[in-house]
């Protein structure tokens, strides 16, 4: 087994499932490990949540930015059932994948980062200059709230003229436009009755039932996105009445948007607020709250961004193919650090195929690795000087 390949093995078999066993466990393992493949850089831990702490190891060059950063979470989503081919946490090789909860979200990807620090750290302790800084974050809470990203925006780990890198699964692909991601919740509170009299009280399930059929329709009919293509809704959660026979006072939703250009939070907030108004009407009486839980912009391309443009030199290098750009359908850190501080030159670039992501028998190809390693290697070598 090659070094990477054992490295990535070695994540995956660590349980920083979140919810679940969070990151502790897997942050000793790679600041220890960083300690001993990259002792000449500064490497720091911050904490985020007790016992959450994010990682940053500093390669410094003549100057300090636009540095190069790769970021990788650290954190998987929960370890889950109905595995056929492996177990959750074995990162063991079956026909040339490894197989494992993290094995391509994000566990490789972090593993060929990790690498291709510790190959450029051994070869400026070697005698060779950085043209600018090499930065290797590793960060907790991004299959939650994000949090860990978060913390690094707020403490300068990253900049708003950094070149960001992450690891996720592309599918070999650069990503780089994004959907945005609000995540509203929705509760109507109406009036308990005997469901043989149901005219005295007002349905909140009913309600909410007709609130959501009017959003579902109102978000369909919305412009298409020539690149990201149209904005989603998902009715992801819904919670309410007692029993069969009472007419429930109280429901619940919790919505997942996916916005495209030019829609934003505010104006998505409107659309519901006429929409509400309307169901409020068919039930007088009805109270409605409506609170934001998460709003993350849409991310648009930059298609001369000098870090683009080093990347897809370095995949040609590798590959002899041309790197091919396409959009990430879900969110990520560098999606946040483009959407909170303007920053045009934040990318995905990592082994293994987005869909497996989060399921079961989740697997990355060895060739993956291997790929996305050498890829990385030579991004950052394209930094060194004699």
């Amino acid at each position: 087994m090659d070094p990477v390949t054992l490295l990535t093995s070695q994540l995956v078999k660590i349980n920083s499932s979140d919810p679940g066993a969070y990151e502790g466990t897997i942050g000793d393992f790679v600041t220890k490990w960083l300690r001993v493949n990259a002792p000449t850089a500064t490497i720091e831990q911050d904490a985020v949540l007790p016992q959450r702490y994010n990682i940053r190891a500093v390669l410094p060059g003549k100057i300090a930015h636009p540095a190069l950063v790769y970021i990788c979470h650290l954190d998987t989503v929960v370890l889950g059932s109905d595995w056929q081919k492996s177990t959750p946490l074995a990162g063991k090789i079956n026909a040339e994948r490894l197989y494992g909860r993290g094995a391509c979200d994000m566990k490789s990807g972090l593993a060929c980062a990790l690498s291709a620090f510790a190959a450029i750290a051994k070869q400026v302790a070697a005698g060779k200059q950085l043209m600018r800084n090499l930065v290797l974050i590793a960060t907790v809470d991004e299959e939650d709230y994000m949090r860990g990203v978060e913390q690094a925006i707020a403490t300068n780990w990253v900049t708003a003229t950094d070149w960001v890198l992450d690891g996720e699964p592309t599918n070999g692909q650069i990503r780089m436009a994004h959907k945005g991601r609000t995540w509203l919740k929705l509760t109507t509170q109406g009036i308990t009755a005997h469901a043989s009299t149901p005219e005295k009280g007002i349905d909140a399930v009913a309600a909410l039932a007709a609130t959501i059929t009017k959003a579902r329709d109102a978000i369909a009919a919305l412009p298409t996105h020539t690149k990201l293509g149209r904005s989603t809704i998902t009715f992801g959660l819904i919670k309410g009445g007692y029993r069969p026979y009472v007419v429930p006072d109280h429901a619940q939703v919790w919505i997942d948007l996916r916005l495209v250009p030019p829609l934003n939070t505010q104006q998505v907030l409107t659309i519901f607020e006429q929409i509400v108004a309307t169901t409020k009407q068919q039930y007088p009486g009805l109270n409605v709250e409506l609170t934001i839980d998460g709003d993350r912009p849409p991310i648009e391309e930059n298609l001369a961004s000098p870090l683009l443009l080093n990347l897809k030199k370095a995949i040609t290098a590798v590959t002899n193919t041309t790197a091919q750009v396409g959009v990430f359908t879900g969110y990520t850190d560098t999606a946040v650090i483009a959407g909170q501080l303007n920053n045009h030159n934040c990318l995905s670039y990592g082994p293994g195929n987005l869909e497996l992501a989060h399921k079961p028998d989740e697997y990355v190809d060895l060739a993956d690795i291997a790929r996305c390693y050498q890829v990385l290697l030579k991004l950052a070598e394209q930094n060194l000087t004699a």
